[in-house]
C-alpha cells in the first residue's frame, strides 16, 4: 500500500537562495542584459535543487526506505558507530541535480541524534562516513528493530539540517531534515535485512525500498 505525502515544491530552506537569485538575476538583467543569462542560470540551478516533489511512500511497517535520492555507492557489513553493533550498511550518495530534503526510512521512535563536526571530503569516499560532519539519529520501530540513519556532509555540502530530536516520534517517510549542496546518506540496518537494492542502482527517496527487516 502507498500513501503519497506532499510537501512545498520549494523547500523552505531555499526560498532566501531563490528570492536573492532572483533579485539579482533580474537586476543584472536591467544593468547589462548581455550577461544576465548567466545569472538566470544560477537561479535555476537553486530553484532545482530546492525542489521537493510529492512521493509515494510505501506503508510496509517491514519496509526500509531510502532516506535520499542518489546513487547506492555501499553495501557491506560493518559496525554501526551509533549503537556499537554489527549492522548492514547502505549508503546513498546525492549528487547537485539531485532531490535533497531528507524523509524517514521507517516508522518509530527517535532514541537517540548524534552530531559531530567535521571534514569536507568527497562524500563518495569510505572514510567520509566517520571523518565528515555528520548527523545521525537513531530509531526504533515497533518490533523494536534499530535503524540508523546518518546525514553526511560532502565537498560542497556545508550546512546539515535535522528536525528531529531524542525521544520524538517519526512516520515512515516523513521529511526530518536537508542537506545543502551536496552529500550522502548512511543506513545501518539489521545485519539480517533482506537487501532489496543493488551498488550503482539509482533511487528515490521514500519510493524506493533499501531492504525488509526480518
Amino acid at each position: 500500500m502507498k500513501n503519497e505525502q506532499a510537501y512545498p515544491s520549494i523547500a523552505r530552506e531555499g526560498r532566501l537562495f531563490l528570492i536573492l537569485s532572483f533579485v539579482i538575476s533580474l537586476l543584472v538583467s536591467i544593468l547589462d542584459f548581455g550577461i544576465s543569462w548567466l545569472f538566470w542560470l544560477i537561479t535555476l540551478f537553486v530553484l532545482q535543487f530546492f525542489r521537493d516533489p510529492p512521493r509515494n511512500v510505501t506503508q510496509d511497517s517491514d519496509a526500509i526506505l531510502s532516506a535520499a535520492d542518489g546513487k547506492v555507492i555501499s553495501i557491506e557489513k560493518t559496525n554501526d558507530p551509533y549503537q556499537n553493533k554489527k549492522a548492514l550498511k547502505i549508503s546513498v550518495f546525492m549528487n547537485v541535480f539531485n532531490v535533497h530534503s531528507n524523509k524517514s526510512p521507517c516508522s518509530g521512535k527517535v532514541l537517540s541524534k548524534h552530531y559531530f563536526p567535521g571534514k569536507f571530503l568527497n562524500a563518495a569516499l569510505a572514510k567520509a562516513s566517520i571523518e565528515n560532519e555528520r548527523c545521525a539519529i537513531v530509531i526504533e520501530t515497533k518490533n523494536k528493530a534499530k535503524v540508523t540513519c546518518v546525514q553526511i556532509a560532502g565537498l560542497i555540502a556545508r550546512r546539515i539540517l535535522c528536525y528531529k530530536n531524542e525521544g520524538d516520534h517519526i512516520a515512515s517517510g516523513e521529511r526530518y531534515g536537508f542537506i545543502r549542496f551536496g552529500s550522502r546518506v548512511d543506513h545501518y540496518i539489521p545485519v539480517n535485512a533482506k537487501v532489496n537494492v543493488v551498488l550503482g542502482q539509482k533511487v528515490k527517496n521514500v519510493e524506493t525500498i533499501l531492504a525488509f527487516l526480518k
